[in-house]
């Protein structure tokens, strides 16, 4: 399977696209004016405590106060599903100054979310501050290679660390997906390199004071390299000079092997363009996703969930309607595993596929599911099929949405997806006027609302109109307000 990272670099924005077979499987963009801010550890301060909830509010620097569960404050309850009995208040209390890491960044209405248990990534491990555990990588399945690099790690732990660095045995590690035929050298030169950041860490604390930033993590083309780049990647182009350079010098620092792979793309087409991802990008953002055989998807994202919803549309099949449905909800299984990286949605995710009747289909299209959420880099969980005959699944939403990094809520529904038609705004005038009628004396109205709006009561409701006129014996005229919104009206005293 032929792979390629495309790196698009302005000064304004970044954007990062993972390629399979010449097709577009997951899209990251970070702006340079609001960059996220999951991995960067802060100092910040306690600022309410919710006994209730067994959480707390943490104020580290943004505009809205960062969120704290107990869980993540003492260690968890290791008994899933049961509620840690340390109270937040026997922990924390207002004013108290904790080391935090950010784990989800802020979406919507909601803060961020944090952790005391801190982590910082570099190309193969993941050093865990306070936690002397050494974990292997999941999707390292090979047992024997497994035990190899947790031996390594192990026999480095008890090394002295060079320049006079303590060994912090206090420290645990993770084996990340990428270590798998790693080198003891290369190994070492990563845990080196963790230990003299941690230590450069504590030492930079004692002079900060909260609320402030500890430790910033990599901005996205430099995260790129250190958590995308894997041995199947044939190719990472970077259509920027300048950035190319530095991808250059950080892998030689951290990330040898990749150096070869980096390629400077100068072409007059854009590069974005070239793979067509600028038109994937624009698919991605819309509700509706084609199939193949003439089948379709609707993709319904909410605070609180995504909802995807299949159809047959077209396709008619060529034998029976089990045999359509069958064909159709495979195509569905496939495409879906794919727009829920490039949308990159998280959270709560409902699929309702079109029902089927023979149990044998229904296990293939959940292995066919099953196995396209494989290639995921997020974390996902199949909970299987409900009473419904739904398919609920959850995928672990760090960073917003692509749909939420490039679009805002429409000003004229106020994201609701629809808008009040003129009918139903030019009662709520009639309404308007009269609660004016009874609270003002004045000799006329005027009414300015929208262009639809104006026309919808000088044409299909004229004779309400002089119905309220003759009922109040006042005369009520009308202006239209090219800047109002269809919802938008305001009923003024002459």
């Amino acid at each position: 399977m032929a792979e390629e990272i495309l790196i698009n670099f302005t000064p304004m924005e970044t954007r990062v696209a993972v390629v399979e077979n010449g097709m577009p499987q997951e899209i990251y963009v970070e702006r340079a004016s609001r960059r996220g801010i999951v991995g960067n550890i802060y100092k910040g301060r306690v600022v309410r405590v919710l006994p209730g909830m067994q959480a707390a509010f943490v104020d580290i620097g943004l505009e809205r106060a960062a969120f704290i569960p107990v869980d993540e404050v003492v260690e968890p309850n290791p008994a899933p599903g049961v509620r840690n009995s340390i109270s937040i208040a026997q922990v924390l209390k207002e004013g108290d100054i904790l080391l935090v890491q950010v784990v989800k960044d802020p979406i919507g209405t909601k803060g961020a979310r944090l952790t005391t248990h801190l982590s910082i990534p570099s190309r193969y491990l993941v050093l865990m501050q306070g936690n002397p555990h050494i974990g292997v990588s999941q999707r390292i399945d090979d047992v024997e290679e497994r035990e190899r690099l947790k031996g390594i790690i192990q026999a480095l732990q008890s090394e002295t660390c060079p320049q006079g660095l303590p060994t912090e045995q206090d420290n645990g590690f993770i084996l990340r997906t990428v270590a798998e035929g790693a080198c003891e050298q290369e190994l070492k030169e990563d845990l080196i390199y963790l230990r003299r950041l941690w230590a450069s860490l504590q030492a930079r604390l004692e002079h900060l004071k909260a609320p402030t930033i500890v430790y910033e993590d990599l901005p996205l083309h430099m995260r790129a390299l250190r958590d995308m780049a894997h041995s199947g990647v044939e190719r990472i182009r970077i259509d920027s000079r300048e950035t190319y350079l530095k991808a250059q010098e950080f892998a030689a620092a951290l990330v040898p092997e990749i150096v070869e792979k980096l390629e400077y793309y100068p072409g007059e087409r854009p590069l974005f363009d070239m793979f067509n991802v600028e038109e994937e990008m624009q698919k991605a953002l819309g509700r509706k996703v084609e199939l193949k055989s003439g089948g379709y998807l609707i993709f319904d994202q909410t605070e609180a969930m995504t909802t995807v919803d299949v159809n047959t549309g077209a396709f008619v099949g060529h034998r029976n309607l089990e045999e359509t449905i069958f064909k159709t909800n495979l195509e569905a299984a496939t495409t879906i595993g794919r727009q829920l990286r490039l949308r990159n949605l998280g959270g709560i995710i409902i699929i309702d596929f079109i029902d089927m009747q023979d149990p044998d289909h229904q296990r293939q299209v959940q292995r066919t599911l099953d196995r396209v959420l494989e290639k995921d880099h997020a974390k996902c969980k199949v909970t299987g099929v409900s009473e419904l005959g739904l398919v609920e699944m959850t995928r672990k939403r760090t960073r917003e949405s692509l749909e939420q990094v490039l679009c805002e809520p429409c000003p004229m529904c106020q994201g609701r997806g629809s808008v009040k038609t003129p009918e139903t705004v030019s009662y709520e005038i009639f309404r308007e006027i009269l609660r004016q009628h009874r609270a003002y004396d004045t000799d006329s109205y005027l009414v300015l609302a929208a262009e639809s709006v104006v026309s919808y009561l000088m044409d299909e409701a004229s004779d309400h109109v002089a119905e309220l006129e003759a009922f109040i014996t006042k005369t009520i005229r009308f202006q239209v307000e090219s800047i109002y919104s269809p919802e938008q009206f305001d009923v003024v005293l002459r």
